[in-house]
């Protein structure tokens, strides 16, 4: 027999649901400024610009998504997961990768320390993504072995 779900659970439910809206209506309102002003920018002359703002926040509404994602299995599971949150960590590290790369590519002199200290960024920023792929794959394994376990 199934136990009811108390107030508290039921509350926390609806709270997951109420954010998980929320954060759609971000992530569709973000796309779609997204898209007017960098066409704005597109006919004012400033294509790269206009380019490179469009990809930040696409990127960014991917971010969002995959958050609405976590969010919405939190609410059916009640169970929070890490690898969501990872794969945010490495959407928001490649993000600032591909924006770094693309506003630095006009002044790339190795004599400078600010594009010094743009490469700086560049390889730390790599190195997160590759320890937070990593940690997936190692959260992939627990979680395939935790299952055969089970079985």
């Amino acid at each position: 027999m199934q136990e009811k779900p108390n107030i508290l659970e039921r509350s926390e439910h609806y709270i997951y649901l109420g954010a998980g809206y929320i954060l759609v209506a971000a992530a569709a309102g973000l796309l779609l400024a997204a898209v007017v002003e960098s066409a704005q920018r597109i006919h004012e002359g400033h294509f790269a610009g206009g380019i490179v703002h469009l990809l930040d926040r696409v990127l960014l509404a991917l971010m969002l998504a995959e958050i609405i994602y976590t969010v919405g299995r939190i609410a059916k599971t009640q169970k929070i997961e890490v690898s969501p949150f990872m794969v945010v960590g490495i959407i928001a590290a490649v993000r600032r990768m591909l924006i770094i790369t693309a506003e630095s590519a006009s002044h790339a002199d190795l004599q400078d320390s600010h594009f010094q200290a743009v490469l700086a960024e560049l390889a730390l920023l790599a190195i997160i993504v590759f320890l937070l792929a990593w940690a997936i794959r190692i959260l992939g394994v627990q979680e395939d072995g935790d299952s055969d376990q089970e079985a």
